[in-house]
């Protein structure tokens, strides 16, 4: 069973400055991560089936170890984390028992001895929300539901026409296959990936500190016509639990932005739901995590939602964009602040919640075994 834990502390009203983080903050081998060097490369790995090019593969190499982030768009998109104790471990990708209904051992990290750490996220679900008659910003759920969107249910583009060796990113970009009500017609969902070969900061907000041990994800709702005239969106994220070390990290800021510029005054609060275990309802089965890791795997979910009822929205201009960082070992760490740096913590291999209030002080909630 997933061993999901109701937190001992809620999220609260956090301020567009704090970060927060899922993820459990434990060393890592001496050797594996946080290497001063690494040779990063972005590559689509090609398929002999003249389909839609839609995997993605980041080679973050040191002088010890590996890390990889595959990423892929068959049915609903995810990503693959595994980090390896060798610069010489390689991805190994069999196309035919991927697309096939039974894909377990179709996609593989060689050699599979030195992979120290494995898990995966994936994006299963838009939300949509009518926030009109709602005024509490933190209401669950924000408003009345429209029906989800699935995400497994869409159609997504060829990512080559989108791979950019110079920044290290490629865009997966989609709309549901079904649109009765024409509503992404002239819209679209994107997943932005970027990878790094230097520590920095982007321009844009939210401005996360990245390392090359860490990946970027930009999802971006562009064009597409809501259901409501105050609507609000949201994602379901499903996390694989998975119990080796290092641990994995989800970083970002609780800030979204309804313009593409992303200044102050497009900001948008993001409200994280508490994990909650995913027995209750079946799950849209990724390709890429059945490959790697078979058909038994222990999900929790959490879910995310931009926006208020007032204030700014993606009514403004159509447009909503939210950003993220992840990664293996430890997370960067931002410079402390009069703000409060709020942290939830959720082990990928044994849950558990944490707290650091201003950097200070480090509060470890109970794990369960």
């Amino acid at each position: 069973m997933c061993s999901c834990e109701e937190p001992r502390w809620g999220w609260g009203h956090c301020a567009p400055g704090p970060i927060l983080l899922l993820g459990l903050l434990l060393a890592a081998p001496f050797g594996l991560l946080g290497e001063e060097t690494r040779q990063v490369t972005l590559e689509v790995i090609p398929d002999s089936m003249g389909l839609p090019q839609n995997l993605l593969h980041i080679r973050a190499v040191g002088t010890n170890s590996t890390l990889h982030y595959v990423w892929s768009s068959l049915g609903p998109p995810a990503v693959l984390l595994v980090a390896t104790n060798t610069p010489h471990s390689d991805l190994s990708v069999n196309w035919s028992r991927l697309l096939s209904p039974e894909p377990d051992g179709a996609l593989m990290v060689l050699p599979k001895d030195s992979i120290q750490f494995s898990s995966a996220l994936v994006f299963t679900r838009l939300f949509e929300f009518d926030s009109t008659n709602t005024s509490d910003v933190a209401a669950e759920p924000p408003g009345k539901p429209y029906p989800p969107y699935s995400l497994a249910e869409f159609s997504w583009n060829n990512i080559t026409d989108s791979l950019d060796p110079a920044t290290l990113s490629a865009t997966f970009r989609g709309h549901p296959n079904q649109d009765p009500t024409r509503a992404f017609a002239n819209g679209s969902l994107a997943f932005r990936v970027q990878a790094f070969s230097r520590s920095g900061r982007p321009a844009q907000p939210p401005r996360l500190l990245h390392t090359m041990d860490t990946c970027q994800l930009e999802v971006a709702l562009v064009g597409a016509s809501p259901r409501g005239n105050r609507s609000l969106f949201g994602l379901e994220l499903d996390q694989l639990l998975w119990g080796s070390l290092p641990s994995g990290f989800v970083q970002w800021r609780p800030v979204a932005f309804s313009q593409k510029q992303g200044g102050r005054e497009s900001a948008l609060p993001c409200q994280a739901s508490p994990l909650h275990p995913t027995l209750a309802y079946p799950l849209p089965q990724s390709p890429i995590v059945r490959a790697f890791f078979g058909s038994h795997n222990n999900f929790c979910a959490f879910n995310l939602t931009f926006g208020a009822s007032t204030g700014p929205g993606y009514w403004d201009q159509h447009y909503l964009s939210w950003s993220m960082l992840l990664g293996v070992g430890t997370p960067p760490v931002d410079a402390l602040s009069p703000l409060v740096l709020g942290i939830m913590a959720v082990a990928l291999g044994a849950p558990g919640f944490m707290l650091l209030a201003g950097g200070l002080f480090l509060l470890l909630g109970p794990k369960r075994k």
